[in-house]
């Protein structure tokens, strides 16, 4: 007999696609609980720019991850990975559904894969492509484009760190971080039912460029400078999310207000992008596109579920 795996409803998809939406009305209707999988809604005082789930819609539905972290610090995918999985039983453990909703795909890859137990960091081999990227960082990017081209794909040419240390762990290793990960996937512990809410590319692109501009309408930059007057680093692995990294560059004077909100709406929508490409190449499971909330999703979402879990009952 095999081993008994736990279904898990997990609500992914691009930004701006209506994931929270979507998880909200699904939890509601289970009677779940969220796990917000948000590699920067984790970090305390970072709320506008996240779109971070209202008081309200926290009081209707609980969320676990969210405010977990000191913006001074990185919190990692393996850290999400460890506390998402403690969640999930504790609320298993209370007799109610978990629901992992978010957009950082590489999260719920750590969740439902696990990760490998990477090299310790080199700090002369660290600094030297450090340095590269500041001298070309897209010389640098299709130097992982030559020696792995997965892990390029899936990591996309403006994420510094994690190219950095895809490089470093190539270089330490001679061997590409795409074949570790391949090697190290732990024994599976969820039998995962994956979906999305699906919008065609001009209403999503649209959908994008409305919530940069009610961010920015409403107080994004006095966030900003509240975060930098409470001793975050203006180099903080937090404040490079899309959005904040376009604020902080203006409050430095390297441009005004208007191109700070087209450099913002401009790397969502290439984040977005990046982020269908990952969902067509998924290899957690199968993904289903379903309605927006505000187009029936939510019931669609129910039915799949109530489909899996009776699946799983039967196997």
């Amino acid at each position: 007999m095999g081993t008994v795996l736990f279904p898990l409803l997990v609500i992914m998809g691009p930004t701006a696609s209506g994931k929270t939406s979507l998880g909200l009305e699904v939890a509601a209707t289970l009677g779940g609980e969220i796990i917000s999988a948000d590699a920067f809604a984790v970090y305390r005082g970072f709320d506008i720019g996240t779109d971070k789930p209202s008081p309200e819609a926290r009081r209707r539905v609980r969320h676990h991850l969210v405010d977990v972290a000191d913006p001074r610090t990185r919190f990692s995918a393996g850290a999400f990975a460890d506390l998402a999985s403690k969640a999930i039983d504790d609320i298993a453990k209370r007799g109610l559904a978990p629901v992992v909703v978010g957009g950082t795909h590489f999260y719920i890859r750590a969740l439902l894969e696990g990760l490998f137990p990477s090299p310790p960091r080199d700090g002369a081999t660290d600094a030297r492509l450090a340095e590269d990227w500041r001298n070309d960082p897209s010389a640098l990017f299709r130097r992982l484009e030559e020696v792995d081209d997965e892990a390029a794909r899936r990591i996309g040419p403006n994420d510094r760190q994690r190219i950095i240390r895809a490089l470093e762990v190539f270089e330490l290793t001679a061997e590409p971080l795409t074949s570790h990960w391949k090697r190290h996937q732990g024994p599976a512990k969820f039998a995962p039912l994956l979906v999305a809410p699906q919008r065609s590319r001009g209403d999503l692109y649209a959908r994008i460029d409305a919530r940069v501009e009610w961010i920015f309408a409403n107080g994004f930059v006095k966030e900003v400078e509240q975060i930098l007057a409470s001793s975050v680093p203006v180099d903080a692995h937090a404040l490079r999310a899309i959005g904040y990294r376009q604020v902080v560059e203006m409050l430095k004077g390297s441009c005004d207000l208007e191109a700070a909100i087209a450099n913002t709406k401009r790397s969502s929508r290439k984040f977005a992008k990046r982020q269908l490409t990952w969902l067509r190449g998924l290899r957690e499971g199968t993904l289903h596109w379903v309605p927006p909330a505000e187009d029936g999703g939510a019931a669609a979402v129910t039915r799949l579920w109530e489909m899996h879990t009776e699946k799983r009952r039967e196997t």
